[in-house]
């Protein structure tokens, strides 16, 4: 193939699964494909009987920089031959019928793809043809199918997405990424002692300009402030500026007391 500049530095990270795409009708969808492989660091393409045959130059403009896997790609006559080498087999299958075997949702079979990895035995996904899936011969050479678990009235996907799934899901597998952070930038989330230093700043400024004049609900205004800052990770940048907030609105209230003052003289 000619006109391609490579892509992205893309290779083989860990014992990965092979993608294993069974009469493929469009290469555009192949390259598609490749680009959902890239995302979830998967690496290894097979191709099995393409319909337009292989290689097609329209695979790697589709692909968008995952050149590497689509270069790298290999193309067998049949489903047996594709998985010859392989030690476990799952098969994508929206409506399994009439087969008794495991069927997982895409997190159950990520986990056990990575089981399988860390017995340095090698797996492969197999994913069926745009039109019609995998038909019954190609889902007998495979161990375990796997079901995404989505909207019963509308499970449709395309065959990139279907590879989007499985390639999120054996990525996030394996991922150590805490499900929640906080984004502070250049700033970090404030010490208990320099929020405890503004709640102060604050409360004296609201019983200046007499807020808090009710004696008996005082105690619980100046708690319900305390919780609302508590609650969340206020950050060192935010307290500076909640600071400067409170500082000229009693510079303010002081400006107009003396006007006040001077306009009653």
């Amino acid at each position: 193939m000619t006109g391609r500049d490579g892509g992205a530095d893309l290779h083989p990270i860990g014992n990965s699964p092979v993608v294993i795409l069974v009469r493929p009708q469009l290469a555009d969808n192949v390259g598609a494909c490749a680009r959902a492989m890239a995302n979830g660091g998967l690496f290894h393409l097979r191709l099995v009987a393409p319909r337009d045959g292989w290689p097609q130059e329209k695979a790697w403009r589709m692909a968008s920089g995952a050149d590497r896997i689509l270069d790298a790609a290999t193309v067998h006559p049949t489903v047996a031959d594709a998985v010859a080498d392989l030690h476990h087999v799952f098969a994508t299958c929206p409506r399994p019928r009439h087969i008794v075997k495991p069927v997982l949702t895409a997190r159950g079979a990520a986990a056990e793809l990575r089981e399988i990895a860390t017995r340095d035995l090698r797996a492969g996904l197999l994913f069926g043809p745009e039109r019609a899936g995998l038909d019954n011969d190609d889902m007998a050479e495979a161990d375990s199918l796997v079901r995404f678990p989505l909207n019963p009235a509308f499970m449709s996907l395309n065959l990139a997405q279907a590879v989007m799934v499985m390639a999120y899901e054996w990525w996030t597998a394996g991922d150590g990424t805490p499900p929640r952070t906080l984004m502070t930038n250049e700033t970090q989330v404030a010490t208990k002692g320099r929020l405890d230093n503004f709640l102060t700043h604050l409360v004296d400024q609201l019983d200046a300009c007499g807020f808090l004049r009710n004696q008996p609900k005082r105690p619980g205004m100046i708690r319900n402030l305390r919780h609302l800052f508590q609650r969340g990770e206020v950050t060192d940048q935010e307290l500076r500026t909640l600071h400067g907030v409170v500082t000229e609105l009693a510079i303010g209230r002081r400006q107009r007391g003396r006007l006040e003052t001077d306009d009653s003289a």
